[in-house]
């Protein structure tokens, strides 16, 4: 079983806890990334030598960081825990509720399988961010890792929300963040206990923060003789949640250009693989695994992957994402790596035609020449996906809850 244990949480205090957790910076555009790092006791603007810089001394901008970060927890703006677990429970404005609980994982378990991954990720994406953790020592986001439902996990954190919270938190979207700190030592052994069950854990969302974390554990590994697996960086700040406590929705992609064709020369194209229906202008969300919407010239097409392309059994011809990539993106469109082209923007869905109709909205403004919808990816097959090893593209699944940043944080030091 995976190692899952308790550790010194940092947090904002009372009166700090309103104006520090933020959305991650993907949620915003520089812009607004620049205003927010003008506002005072933000986490941007702890980070902001990193993040709005014009120094090119990445390293000074990297201490400078940690060196804010350290100013604060000397300010008592920023408070260390006693060794605990968390319970942290979402809750969204239409009632939606996520709950699973805070603690540290082992980069020896991610590395020796036990923590399994279903998404590839990019080099040159991890590798800047193991950079980031090297010199700043602080994993402010937790990944999200899952597991199937255990009825003793359940009861456990049933009977700790009768308490109350150590933080009760409302985010500027009117999602409400409750933590509740486990430190008491018999409790923590009876978590310890039925979590010992569980035998693995699967990355839901975090393929780059798990990857980069991994990677920098490698480095400091190599450069120090005496590594025993026990030392901070070794660890990675997660979040566990059963499979009751996950949602995963649709990640569209938008192509900028049609790779010099014509639309009538795209639909004639994709005769070979797919069955096509036109649907008109009204916006088309699959219906069902190997079927994908495409929005292209003002009209939406459903594209049947035809049965002979079609893998029953988990591979990768047996993934929509794949298939889209295989059949069109490669072979039609001329995208060499769709892991990292930069003709390839996309879009996150909510399990409904919202997600199909931002697609289309995108286009319809220039930002793209076709859009392609994909049914979302089932928790089953995204555990034996990653039980069989294979890795989607990235950004194949989106998936909720999405976390907040800075809530509660991870010293490295």
């Amino acid at each position: 079983m995976p190692i899952f244990k308790p550790f010194r949480g940092i947090r904002p205090n009372e009166d700090f806890l309103d104006v520090f957790p933020t959305h991650p910076l993907d949620n915003f555009t520089q812009e607004e990334i620049n205003k927010k790092a003008q506002e005072n006791s933000s986490y941007i603007q702890m980070i902001k030598p990193y993040v709005v810089s014009k120094s090119k001394d990445i390293d000074r901008n990297l201490r400078k960081i940690r060196s804010n970060f350290e100013e604060l927890v000397d300010e008592n703006k920023l408070i260390q825990d006693a060794s605990s677990y968390y319970l942290y429970e979402q809750i969204k404005p239409d009632k939606t509720v996520f709950r699973g609980l805070l603690g540290l994982v082992s980069v020896d378990d991610f590395w020796n399988g036990k923590i399994k991954r279903h998404e590839s990720t990019i080099p040159q994406k991890k590798e800047k961010l193991a950079h980031y953790l090297d010199k700043v020592s602080l994993q402010a986001e937790p990944v999200l890792l899952t597991y199937a439902a255990n009825s003793k996990v359940e009861l456990l954190m049933n009977h700790e929300e009768k308490n109350v919270p150590l933080l009760n938190y409302y985010d500027s979207r009117g999602i409400r963040h409750k933590i509740w700190r486990i430190d008491n030592r018999l409790k923590m052994q009876q978590f310890k206990e039925v979590l010992e069950q569980v035998d693995s854990f699967y990355i839901a969302d975090g393929h780059h923060r798990i990857g980069s974390t991994a990677l920098n554990a490698k480095n400091h590994k190599e450069k120090n003789r005496k590594h025993k697996g026990t030392e901070p960086y070794n660890f990675i700040f997660s979040f566990i949640v059963s499979n009751q406590s996950i949602k995963i929705h649709d990640y569209n992609r938008i192509v900028k250009d049609l790779n010099g064709l014509t639309a009538p020369q795209i639909l004639k194209k994709l005769e070979k693989s797919f069955d096509i229906h036109e649907k008109g202008d009204t916006p088309y969300y699959p219906s069902q695994k190997f079927h994908i919407s495409m929005y292209l010239d003002g009209k939406f097409y459903s594209l049947h992957v035809k049965h002979s392309l079609r893998n029953p059994e988990i591979s990768m011809d047996h993934l929509d994402h794949h298939l889209l990539d295989k059949y069109i993106l490669k072979d039609l469109l001329g995208i060499a790596n769709t892991d990292s082209s930069d003709r390839i923007k996309y879009v996150k869905g909510n399990s409904s035609v919202d997600g199909i109709i931002k697609m289309k909205e995108k286009v319809d403004a220039g930002e793209g020449a076709v859009g392609f919808g994909v049914y979302p990816v089932s928790f089953n097959e995204m555990i034996k996906i990653s039980d069989n090893r294979i890795s989607m593209p990235p950004k194949c699944t989106y998936i909720e809850p999405k976390l907040i940043t800075a809530l509660i944080m991870y010293d490295m030091k």
